[in-house]
């Protein structure tokens, strides 16, 4: 069993034009808990400080956080919070690519030059993946500007314009409920357009190189190997999230996870909800992008669930039919909270529970004021950033499997109860 054991990375040889790009990433392995999961330590860009994974990538629209204004940035922990994942079709409207260039990409656009950008063409908000009008020729995705086919020539354009930190090759995700044809051309032309884009790559970005296949095992495994085979930093594992249960989805990571080398960063995108978090973790994911915090913020939920170490772990959060709660979350919007002076959560260190109540954010709510989703998208992305901390502790302590199913239990048990009361 390894334990708080350093990996060091000996990545092959490379071509002269990709020197710079391995001095702007440095990624290690530092310790590992219970089989798979693990804690490391990524270095990227212009972040002065290096970052623990498991890690968040924070979900953004064209560049930043959907409620959280820029000034407001600086009040979430560091360096936790300077992962912010980007999709470029997002930009497919507005600015465009040549005025973003001359700018010199993103970082100046938007005056972030600490955080690192991370670019996944894929997620739930805005450009969703359409399987069905996807060709050999490019991916097809469903936009606010309509349905967009994107050819790999398209999306490097975009990542050379844009100049993220990291990237993720265009890929061909598709659906659980694929047939075993189109599951197979998902991984040809995923293979396909990666050569592509690593042989256009002009960049400094990191490149991550992408892995499908669909609801099949050895679909997985085989394209898992041959990107393991090509000149990349990393991994970013797609097509999760997309009708799978939790339970298909165990062999299907272990099937990716096996064939990847351990000392390069996994990305994955489509894993949210804290449980699945705690499922790619098991499996030896390092980075997450979630959707989870927007859902939650446009909802009207405030996460509650406990921070401390797994022998702490008691919640004083009764569930109620009308709250909301499920031992993770609340809902602001029910009337109980109308009158309640208490912050959302007791010694939270954010800035919504240092200055504002559930009363007030109750109010906000009710009344349709967007003060109330940006105090809670606040909230809840120092939460959420937090629970990944606790991951990390829990890793460095040899106990993540008892965390994991600390939470779990504890989560159903509420769920059960809130059942019993309705």
């Amino acid at each position: 069993m390894k334990s708080q054991q350093l990996l060091r990375s000996k990545p092959p040889a490379r071509k002269k034009g990709r020197e710079r790009t391995e001095k702007r990433m440095k990624f290690a392995v530092k310790a590992w808990s219970n089989g798979k999961a693990r804690s490391g330590i990524l270095q990227l860009g212009s972040c002065p400080h290096n970052i623990e994974t498991p890690a968040l990538l924070l979900t953004t629209r064209k560049g930043l956080p959907v409620y959280i204004p820029p000034d407001h940035l600086p009040s979430l922990p560091s360096p936790d919070s300077n992962l912010l994942h980007f999709s470029p079709l997002h930009f497919l409207e507005g600015i465009s690519l040549k005025a973003i260039s001359n700018i010199g990409g993103l970082h100046p656009l938007l005056g972030l030059h600490d955080h690192i950008m991370v670019a996944v063409p894929r997620d739930s908000i805005i450009s969703i993946p359409d399987h069905d009008s996807t060709n050999r020729i490019g991916a097809s995705f469903e936009t606010p500007c309509g349905r967009m086919l994107i050819k790999p020539a398209d999306y490097m354009e975009m990542i050379s314009s844009m100049r993220p930190n990291l990237w993720a090759t265009l890929a061909d995700e598709v659906p659980a409920w694929a047939s075993e044809k189109r599951n197979k051309a998902s991984v040809e032309r995923t293979l396909k357009w990666l050569d592509e884009c690593i042989t256009s790559n002009s960049t400094d970005g990191a490149v991550l190189g992408s892995v499908v296949g669909g609801s099949r095992e050895e679909q997985r495994r085989s394209c898992a190997q041959e990107v393991a085979k090509r000149n990349v930093e990393g991994f970013w594992i797609g097509g999760f999230g997309l009708g799978e249960s939790m339970e298909e989805r165990n062999p299907l990571l272990n099937a990716v996870m096996d064939s990847l080398p351990e000392e390069k960063p996994r990305l994955i995108s489509g894993l949210g909800l804290p449980e699945e978090v705690l499922q790619g973790v098991a499996a030896g994911v390092d980075l997450f992008d979630s959707t989870y915090i927007y859902h939650l913020t446009l909802g009207g939920f405030a996460l509650t669930f406990p921070l401390e170490s797994i022998e702490k772990q008691v919640t004083k959060y009764q569930p109620n039919s009308n709250s909301g709660c499920d031992g993770t979350k609340i809902n602001l919007k029910a009337t109980m909270y109308r009158k309640d002076t208490s912050p959302i959560v007791d010694n939270c260190k954010c800035y919504t529970c240092q200055n504002h109540t559930k009363a007030y954010i109750n109010h906000l709510l009710n009344v349709h004021e967007m003060l109330a989703h940006i105090l809670l998208e606040m909230h809840n992305t120092h939460h959420f950033l937090g629970f990944f901390r606790s991951i990390r502790e829990a890793i460095h302590e040899g106990k993540f499997e008892q965390f994991r199913q600390k939470f779990i239990g504890s989560r159903h048990e509420h769920i059960f109860s809130a059942a019993l009361n309705v």
